[in-house]
């Protein structure tokens, strides 16, 4: 530990069994991401501060720490946005009766959410109003209106909104919550050609925004007929997988939406040679789902381990001293190391609070899971250095000050990489190819995530479903990647028995 002989002292120690954490700092959580994963989840974004309950069930307060990591997101997004061309809009929570029953073929798989206004003050409404499950009954008569002719083509809108969807069962913070906000997109071209090579730009972002920002490993595929967006031509998604509970994730889609909404409202234009046409629709988007996924993926008995790209602050500084130490020394040199990584776009602040010792910082700054923590103390002043400890795995080097901007950056490089790697190998060592209906059933035992070759039928999915369902639910597709694997001739379909067409990944799913 940084500092010398010094931080032998209880004020400086850093206690690592959970007994002694929680005798000296009362930060430690009470539940095991291995024996108790939903209590552990729950408690982890509660008492890292991401979120506080809300008096109506199923509703939650994001609080700084998980608006900053959402903004994070928004800053990437709206930058691939403007390279897209795609402009940003807003339009109104509330749609009309008639609106949703224009479309009742898509609304009906939301019914069970809705959420209805029927009172203002003391006067029932003459027409309940509806608060948006999903926005393309609010947003496509503005299309119709926009869309007259072919010069009026592409037009690609997104926006930054709320939805609700009144959830019956099992809220989870950020995963199923009652109120949630998302990104969605929703565009119209005057081919099918153009919607497919939107379709799959947007996909791609959202894998990106996975990967390389949350750090997670996702597979890009498209959706079965049954698991389709309703009212959509074809639903691609990205997926993400939990290995602690066996679980897929759908963690954000984009849909073909054919010409099925242009037909219900009407969005028509005349072409270049004079005559009618509809327009091809997409509509895709990902929610605050994405930070919770991140929780589950990467947190641990000590609280959240956040990936450095999104991280609200990336680097803490906490002074270490001792009795003897000249504090004010020692907090001006954190405060120029907080102002030098600062100017050097690094997101640092400074911890100089002096009513905690810092065992206490560090276990604080651990549950919040800020990815580098520096601790600089009476040696780390004498030798013009300071110590960097990571929060994804424990590992402790000494910085000169001279290299402190370069050594840095690398670093939280090298952790934003190393989370991803051990993410994917964790969710790689779950995946097991299945070609049987009894290697299936062992796989989905063992909470596999499953690849398995289908010969495509609904009424095959259908029969999986009922077949496995049980008290932590039913298998189910939850999506065929994009990049097929090789299927070779004369494979067949594990569940009928009938010639394969595809590899379909299978498992229970949040």
């Amino acid at each position: 530990m940084a500092g010398g002989k010094g931080d032998n002292n209880a004020t400086a120690s850093v206690v690592r069994s959970t007994k002694e954490r929680k005798k000296v700092t009362a930060l430690c959580l009470t539940n095991s991401k291995d024996s108790n994963f939903g209590e552990w989840y729950s408690e982890v974004v509660t008492v890292s501060e991401m979120i506080r309950c809300h008096d109506i069930k199923g509703c939650h307060i994001l609080l700084p720490w998980s608006m900053g990591i959402w903004k994070r997101m928004q800053n990437f997004f709206e930058t691939e946005m403007e390279e897209m061309k795609v402009e940003l809009c807003y339009f109104p929570m509330l749609a009309s009766k008639d609106a949703l029953q224009k479309e009742k073929d898509h609304i009906k798989g939301f019914a069970p959410e809705v959420a209805w206004v029927t009172r203002s003050g003391d006067s029932d409404l003459e027409v309940p109003i509806a608060i948006r499950p999903t926005s393309e009954t609010v947003m496509y008569p503005t299309y119709s209106d926009t869309i007259r002719g072919h010069r009026k083509l592409p037009l690609k809108l997104y926006q930054w909104a709320n939805v609700v969807r009144w959830e019956l069962t099992n809220p989870t913070p950020f995963i199923r919550s009652r109120e949630f906000l998302w990104q969605e997109g929703h565009t119209a071209y005057a081919t099918k050609a153009e919607a497919d090579k939107e379709v799959l730009e947007i996909l791609e972002l959202y894998r990106r925004l996975y990967e390389e920002y949350l750090a997670i490993p996702v597979v890009k595929g498209k959706k079965s007929e049954m698991e389709k967006f309703a009212g959509a031509l074809y639903t691609t998604s990205v997926e993400a997988f939990i290995p602690n509970t066996g679980r897929g994730i759908q963690g954000a889609t984009a849909h073909c939406l054919g010409q099925n909404f242009a037909n219900m409202f009407d969005i028509n234009y005349e072409d270049d040679k004079g005559k009618k046409a509809m327009a091809w629709q997409n509509s895709w988007a990902y929610s605050t789902r994405t930070i919770g996924v991140m929780v589950m993926v990467h947190g641990d008995d000590k609280g959240l381990v956040l990936p450095p790209k999104v991280a609200k602050v990336q680097v803490i500084v906490v002074p270490v001293p001792y009795k003897d130490a000249d504090v004010k020394d020692m907090l001006n040199a954190c405060s120029a190391t907080v102002k030098t990584l600062c100017d050097s776009g690094i997101l640092a602040k400074s911890d100089l609070r002096d009513n905690y010792s810092p065992g206490w910082k560090y276990c604080h700054w651990e549950m919040k899971g800020v990815p580098l923590r520096i601790e600089i103390g009476p040696k780390d002043l004498a030798n013009n250095q300071v110590r960097a400890v990571r929060r994804d795995n424990g590992a402790k080097v000494d910085i000169p000050m001279t290299k402190l901007v370069n050594k840095v950056k690398g670093m939280l490089d090298t952790i934003q990489q190393s989370m991803f790697d051990v993410a994917k190998q964790k969710r790689d060592a779950c995946i097991q190819v299945t070609k049987t209906w009894d290697e299936f059933i062992e796989a989905l035992g063992q909470k596999k995530l499953i690849l398995a070759p289908w010969c495509d039928e609904e009424e095959v999915e259908k029969e999986v479903k009922t077949k496995t369902k049980g008290a932590t639910g039913s298998a189910k597709t939850l999506c065929s990647p994009i990049d097929q694997p090789e299927l070779p001739e004369g494979t067949l379909c594990f569940a009928s028995g009938k010639p394969a067409k595809k590899w379909t990944y299978w498992g229970r799913s949040y």
